[in-house]
């Protein structure tokens, strides 16, 4: 993950807006499949709750279609990888490498996550402060033994399942309104250690209603037949009208 590839990021946002036929409107699948490739992460591991989401699973195949990258999918038991191989379509199965276990088993944590460059981990995990927590030390170790490059992002969603607006580090956060709220964190870049939480701005949360609502729509060129991708942001009081 050395640069931002902008162009990585749009085709893999395409891809998996193309692959989701029930929305209209982009969510939270295709944002994180553009965040992964532009990132241009090689390893893309993913930690799950229960079963896999089947769109972020396909959205994640998207983005590593494009880096030339692999996608790990860690599940708790064989029950719920029974249960994930069928939401998915063959071909999509055998570009995933499915593992067995807890996500805060240090062999996990020394292993896949630790050779990771873009790790998703389900906040609806009991530990999941735990799991980063782990995770993000052992890039950072990494780092200053010379062991890699240290440098990731570490993406928690469905934060506010459980009311998190936080990994729990004390660190500064942002809230951004994009699908059921992520956490996205980036380890060692440059020597920072940066965190944005991507909230869902409902009613449900009022203490956070000064956050804006925004959506991510994709327009075309009627003339050149150019797609574009554009954030929008409704000023405060005022709802998203779908395109």
């Amino acid at each position: 993950m050395a640069f931002w590839s902008a162009e990585n990021a749009t085709k893999a946002y395409l891809t998996t807006l193309k692959q989701d036929q029930r929305t209209k409107e982009p969510n939270v699948a295709e944002f994180i499949s553009a965040l992964a490739a532009g990132n241009n992460a090689r390893k893309i591991v993913v930690a799950c709750a229960g079963a896999a989401n089947a769109d972020i699973v396909v959205a994640l195949i998207a983005a590593a279609n494009q880096t030339r990258g692999q996608v790990v999918c860690v599940l708790r038991g064989i029950e719920e990888l029974i249960i994930s191989k069928k939401m998915l379509e063959p071909s999509e199965i055998h570009q995933i490498q499915f593992v067995v276990g807890e996500s805060n088993d240090n062999t996990l944590i020394n292993g896949h996550f630790g050779e990771a460059d873009f790790v998703l981990v389900d906040c609806n995990l009991k530990n999941h402060q735990d799991i980063v927590r782990k995770i993000v030390n052992n890039h950072e170790e990494n780092a200053r033994t010379g062991g890699g490059s240290g440098v990731a992002v570490v993406v928690g969603y469905n934060a506010f399942s459980r009311g998190s607006s936080r990994f729990g580090d004390g660190r500064k956060t942002q809230f951004l309104p994009i699908g059921e709220g992520l956490l996205v964190t980036r380890v060692n870049d440059n020597g920072s250690y940066n965190q944005k939480t991507m909230k869902k701005n409902n009613g449900h949360h009022h203490h956070h209603d000064h956050v804006r609502k925004s959506n991510w729509v994709m327009k075309v060129d009627k003339c050149t037949g150019e797609e574009h991708v554009f954030r929008v942001r409704a000023p405060r009081g005022e709802a998203i009208i779908g395109a």
